[in-house]
């Protein structure tokens, strides 16, 4: 592992269009060890590039998307399903951003867009194996 995503604020997720453009969007995201998550409206340019093409890169950045240094972690992504396991990567979310991801829920509970989420899974893949 370059870096630990799992310490960091934000990342700067980077999917892939048809074309095989990247696109970078900077994301919260939660999870350990090579398993992280991240939420997104479904309707999402990143969530149907997902669907598209599950190839994925990572680097951390600031809430506008400047990279804090240029170390990409690359993998797999796809969309999480399970509502099980949608309710215990919420509670991961909460643990990390607390105060910030309640406010998040109740602005988007209030608007009608908490249930229109996907959750992406990134599997991290080790570097031998890129």
């Amino acid at each position: 592992m370059k870096f630990n995503p799992a310490v960091e604020t934000y990342v700067n997720l980077a999917t892939y269009r048809k074309d095989g453009r990247e696109v970078r969007t900077p994301v919260w995201l939660a999870g350990d060890n090579g398993e992280y998550y991240v939420f997104s409206e479904s309707k999402a340019g990143k969530v149907k590039r997902i669907r598209n093409n599950g190839k994925m890169s990572i680097a951390p950045c600031d809430m506008r998307g400047k990279l804090k240094h240029d170390i990409w972690e690359s993998g797999t992504a796809a969309i999480v399903t399970d509502s099980a396991k949608i309710q215990d990567i919420y509670r991961l979310f909460d643990a990390k951003y607390r105060w910030q991801m309640r406010l998040l829920n109740f602005i988007a509970k209030l608007n009608g867009r908490h249930k229109n989420r996907a959750i992406l899974a990134l599997t991290v893949v080790p570097e031998s194996q890129n």
